[in-house]
């Protein structure tokens, strides 16, 4: 390696380094951390505004932050990456509740506090309804369990440290306890029934696939077979698998949905914005999913639904006029466009919007008509179907034993775990030329400040109002000063984000990977 080089990775690993002690011994706290901050700490976001007290579990949050720095210490062998790992492991600890999972978020102020929190700022939040009561228990929604629980287990595997051996035990046993004998899992554990919605069942306790419960939940446990050994996990792990067969719902609507009743495992409703209905995104999911388990099997069972999954997505793409209702861009996708929602019974598209302002006066609805839908969850979706066959012809075509290869299912060997687990998009080309740039902007202080993506309204005690037809908020992120959801501001706020700092910190982990 030439000196310039040499001093090129000499600049990138003090950057690293001093971007993690500010966010380690400044921006965290007692190592967990929230996903925004203004510079002066006197403000912060996780998917809400958050007490500085307050850690956000769901991505980017802490557990997020922890595998970061085990990719970190992996990339440079640097010790210190894995001690501020162990803060942060010591923070989900404490926040673990006695079930062995995790709330989205936990307050080192004590539970008092975090049930204020909830009667106010979660309370006030319109479109964030699993903010507006609180349960007291585990959710597996949004990732966060499992990227705690993946954690400790990284943490665990890492030197056998027997410090995480117990709260490890703790979460894998919340996933087998909490897994319905037919192979789904719940929204949230232990169960509760104790929050009817506008007339609705408490949906937390329905079999649930929206934002991969049941994939994460088996990946976790997959990942705990590999890494540990452990034979008492394989049979809950084929049960999950073999359920996403029976989900599928039958022709001429051969998709699947974000929830099921558990008793007959009929589609089901969530949120008062997520209506029981056949979902695309699921079902696309759904299908690379089964081929996932096919990889993992070599069992053709996983492919046989796979056409007819193809062929519904197919069946309800929308026409150019439909599209131009929606009104809005619809910049470079590939593919058919068509209804997220469809009702599971008669194929009707099912399109969510809402009146009012915030959420005394407010509420949400769905009809047929694609105009002025709501825009913080999206009532159509792009499908590349072609890319989807194709995929589904190539997999089919290959050997078998060509498709099974590496496995760790099928391995009678413990298999290692990935060396990087933080997701970003790998550099190309000119894009290197980032790293120079991201170590002229950090500031002293070891910081990269950046616009930050959502702010919110101070909370205001909302006084009772009758209900609304007002429609100026109808697509909005945010309703009137009253609703504290998040939004983006149209005015740049500049702060620090803890996504922009893993974003960064794997730009220079891959620079280093390139240099070696």
């Amino acid at each position: 390696m030439n000196a310039q080089s040499q001093r090129m990775e000499n600049q990138v690993l003090q950057t690293m380094k001093s971007a993690t002690r500010f966010m380690i011994e400044t921006a965290s706290y007692n190592g967990g951390f929230v996903w925004s901050y203004l510079p002066d700490l006197s403000r912060s976001w996780g998917e809400l505004e958050a007490k500085r007290t307050m850690v956000w579990i769901q991505p980017p949050g802490t557990p997020t932050v922890g595998h970061l720095l085990l990719d970190a210490y992996h990339a440079t062998g640097d010790e210190y990456y894995y001690e501020s790992a162990k803060k942060v492991a010591n923070a989900l600890i404490w926040g673990q509740l006695p079930c062995g999972g995790w709330n989205y978020v936990f307050d080192f102020a004590g539970e008092n506090s975090l049930k204020q929190w909830y009667a106010t700022v979660g309370k006030n939040a319109w479109r964030l309804e699993e903010f507006q009561h609180y349960y007291g228990n585990a959710t597996f929604d949004d990732s966060g369990t499992m990227q705690a629980a993946k954690f400790l287990l990284r943490m665990y595997v890492e030197k056998n440290d027997p410090v995480f051996r117990y709260p490890l035990e703790k979460v894998i046993r919340l996933v087998l306890e909490s897994q319905y004998p037919v192979g789904g899992w719940p929204q949230r554990y232990p169960l509760m029934y104790d929050h009817p919605f506008q007339g609705k069942k408490d949906y937390t306790s329905f079999i649930t696939m929206n934002d991969d419960v049941i994939s994460e939940n088996t990946e976790f446990l997959i990942q705990c077979y590999q890494a540990m050994g452990l034979q008492n996990v394989k049979e809950p792990i084929m049960r999950a698998m073999n359920l996403l067969i029976i989900l599928q719902q039958g022709a001429p609507y051969a998709g699947w949905a974000d929830q099921y009743t558990v008793e007959d495992l009929q589609p089901a409703h969530a949120r008062s914005y997520e209506p029981r209905s056949i979902n695309a995104g699921t079902t696309v999911r759904a299908i690379h999913l089964l081929m996932e388990y096919y990889h993992l099997t070599g069992e053709s069972k996983f492919l046989a639904g796979i056409p007819a999954a193809i062929g519904y997505l197919e069946s309800t793409a929308l026409s150019e006029a439909e599209i131009q209702k929606f009104g809005r861009p619809l910049y470079g996708r590939k593919g058919i466009f068509v209804p997220r929602f469809v009702d599971p019974d008669t194929g009707v598209p099912l399109y969510v919007h809402r009146v009012g302002s915030n959420v005394v006066n407010g509420h949400y609805y769905t009809d047929q008509d694609m105009c002025n839908t709501i825009g913080h969850y999206s009532s159509g979706a792009f499908v590349d179907v072609d890319e989807l066959r194709k995929a589904y012809n190539t997999i089919k075509e290959t050997p078998v034993s060509e498709v099974i290869k590496g496995s760790p299912l099928l391995s009678v060997e413990k298999v290692s775990l990935p060396k990087y687990y933080t997701r970003t998009r790998q550099m190309e080309g000119d894009e290197k030329t980032d790293v120079a740039k991201l170590i002229k902007t950090l500031t002293k202080e070891g910081y990269w400040l950046t616009p930050l993506k959502d702010i919110s309204n101070p909370y205001k005690e909302c006084p009772f109002m009758a209900p609304s037809k007002e429609t100026k908020y109808a697509s909005t992120f945010v309703g009137d000063e009253y609703d504290t959801s998040c939004y983006s501001s149209e005015t740049s706020v500049m702060g620090i984000s803890t996504a922009i700092y893993i974003a960064n910190m794997m730009k220079c982990i891959h620079f280093l990977d390139a240099k070696n």
